[in-house]
C-alpha cells in the first residue's frame, strides 16, 4: 500500500462526462448525478484501510449532501484483476454494508480516474452548480493519531454546503490522503 496525497486542485475546472455502470444495473452519467446546488465525485474502493475506516462517515455524510441538493456518485477505478476485492461483486456487498444511498459505480477501462486527475482512494472532487471544480479536500479531520469524535471538523461536509451556498469552496483545503489507484499494467502495490 502506497501513501498518496492529493495535488493542489485546479479550481474552476470542469467536471470530465462519463457513463458507468452501477452496482444496480443502471447507467449513470454526470448529466444525471448533478444535482441542483453541487456535485461530488469520489474515488473510493472495497480494500483500501483509508476508505475502509471513513466508510460509515462517507455514508452518513453523503446523506447530508444529497439532503441539501448535492449529487453525489463514487467510482471504483482500481485494477480487479490485481485487486480482486475491490470486483463489482464486493462493490455490491461494500455499499451494502455501509448503507450507501448513492451510487456505486466501476471504471473498468480507468478512463474516468484519468480524465479526473484522480491519484488515490478516497479522493474528493466537489462542484458548485455550473460544474466547475470548488473542492479537493479530504473528508474529515480524523485520522489514526486522532480518532473521531463529536467535535471532529467535517470538512467535506462543510465545504460541499458552503459550495451550495456561495458557488465558490473555502481557501483552505486539506488534501485528502489514501492508497494509490491500482492502475492497469502496474506492478502491484
Amino acid at each position: 500500500m502506497a501513501l498518496t496525497h492529493t495535488p493542489r486542485p485546479e479550481f474552476g475546472a470542469p467536471a470530465p462526462d462519463f457513463s458507468l455502470t452501477g452496482i444496480d444495473g443502471k447507467t449513470y452519467t454526470l448529466k444525471g448525478v448533478r444535482g441542483e446546488k453541487g456535485t461530488l465525485v469520489m474515488f473510493i474502493c472495497n480494500h483500501c484501510p483509508y476508505v475502509r475506516a471513513i466508510a460509515g462517515r462517507l455514508a452518513a455524510d453523503m446523506k447530508t449532501l444529497q439532503d441539501n441538493g448535492i449529487g453525489v456518485i463514487a467510482v471504483m477505478s482500481n485494477d480487479t484483476s490485481t485487486h480482486p476485492a475491490d470486483s463489482f461483486d464486493n462493490m455490491k456487498k461494500f455499499a451494502a454494508q455501509h448503507g450507501f444511498t448513492f451510487p456505486y459505480v466501476i471504471d473498468g477501462t480507468q478512463a474516468v480516474a484519468k480524465a479526473y486527475g484522480a491519484v488515490c482512494t478516497p479522493d474528493f472532487f466537489g462542484y458548485n452548480a455550473v460544474g466547475a471544480l470548488q473542492y479537493r479536500g479530504r473528508l474529515d479531520e480524523g485520522n489514526p493519531a486522532k480518532p473521531v469524535t463529536a467535535e471532529t471538523k467535517k470538512e467535506l461536509v462543510e465545504a460541499l454546503l458552503h459550495i451550495a451556498a456561495t458557488g465558490k469552496g473555502p481557501e483552505r483545503q486539506t488534501p485528502s490522503m489514501g492508497c494509490n489507484i491500482k492502475w492497469k499494467n502496474a506492478r502491484a502495490a
